[in-house]
């Protein structure tokens, strides 16, 4: 029996969504179609919907663009074309812009998944920013009263506390802090290029200062995920004595970041964490010649874990 026909004699009302992070390109994808071109789900959600396909769950990808609109196609490094038919903008995240408006596009996804797939219980898979998406969405679905019900929230290198670039572009993190790190200050000089060049909402809500600390947007999500079992991911390939907001970290999130260290148990009261020595994504295997196994959305390990979270999550309540 292959992984398809493993899914198609499951339980189709509950599914995995697989969200992915900050400036992604990612497409619409159901357990049974993909793009034929290129990577089937994106360079983020391609090789976790594969090995989740394997272990026998019925998995989405929600698609997500720079800019609001349609994704058709992600014609750059590790793209992807000829995928299943275009959702609207509305179900689209903008994975440069505001938190909570990705969330709210996040959510009607997920009203989608509901009427068109007949899904009522999601286990969502965040990876970077994506996470911070999907607890917004979470929380429009509860205001709502959505039919659809959040089982598990899984987040990998997301930065819960904030990206320590974007804390540098925020005046908050020296570039000193870095210690002569060729990874460390071109992701901090990247960022700042970025946020430069655009308008958007994202560079500036991914900092400690927007996300952490009293009245943060982090103490504003309070009870969202009360009874939702959370497992926190991070990567520490790159370590150096020096600020926690720093190090270690997988290249763009700081490892306490990742793991949610310093949120209130009013905010995250469920909590299991989980570190691999891995970077943030394969664009930075890429760029540092480093096998795609060491990005933490490719790593065997990671997947091992995100299974095992979804298959007990009784044993994911800290």
């Amino acid at each position: 029996m292959d992984s398809v026909d493993r899914v198609l004699g499951a339980d189709t009302s509950a599914a995995v969504v697989i969200v992915s992070g900050g400036a992604a390109i990612s497409p619409f994808t159901t357990p049974t179609q993909a793009c034929r071109q290129g990577l089937a789900a994106g360079n983020t959600d391609t090789f976790l919907r594969e090995g989740l396909l394997r272990a026998g769950h019925q998995v989405f990808t929600s698609p997500a663009g720079v800019g609001y609109g349609q994704v058709t196609e992600d014609p750059g490094w590790g793209g992807f074309s000829d995928g299943p038919e275009a959702l609207p903008a509305d179900m689209t995240v903008n994975a440069v812009g505001d938190i909570d408006q990705g969330g709210a596009s996040l959510a009607r996804f997920f009203s989608h998944l509901h009427h068109a797939f007949g899904v009522d219980t999601v286990d969502i898979v965040g990876h970077s920013m994506g996470g911070l998406f999907s607890r917004a969405a979470i929380r429009e679905l509860q205001q709502a009263g959505s039919p659809v019900a959040v089982r598990t929230l899984t987040t990998i290198g997301t930065p819960w506390e904030g990206a320590f670039s974007a804390d540098y572009v925020h005046g908050d993190v020296p570039l000193a802090e870095c210690h002569g790190d060729p990874v460390c200050e071109a992701s901090m000089r990247e960022l700042a290029n970025l946020v430069a060049a655009s308008s958007e909402g994202a560079g500036e809500q991914v900092t400690a200062a927007y996300l952490a600390g009293p009245g943060g947007w982090n103490e504003r999500q309070g009870g969202v995920l009360d009874g939702i079992p959370v497992v926190t991911i991070g990567g520490s390939f790159y370590a150096l004595e020096g600020i926690a907001q720093v190090w270690p970290n997988d290249g763009l999130v700081a490892l306490g970041s990742a793991h949610a260290d310093g949120v209130s148990e009013r905010v995250l009261p469920h909590r299991v964490t989980r570190t691999f020595p891995d970077v943030h994504s394969i664009y930075f295997s890429h760029l540092l010649d480093l096998p795609w196994e060491r990005a933490l959305t490719w790593d065997p390990d990671v997947l091992g874990t995100v299974v095992h979270a979804l298959e007990h999550p009784e044993r994911h309540i800290g």
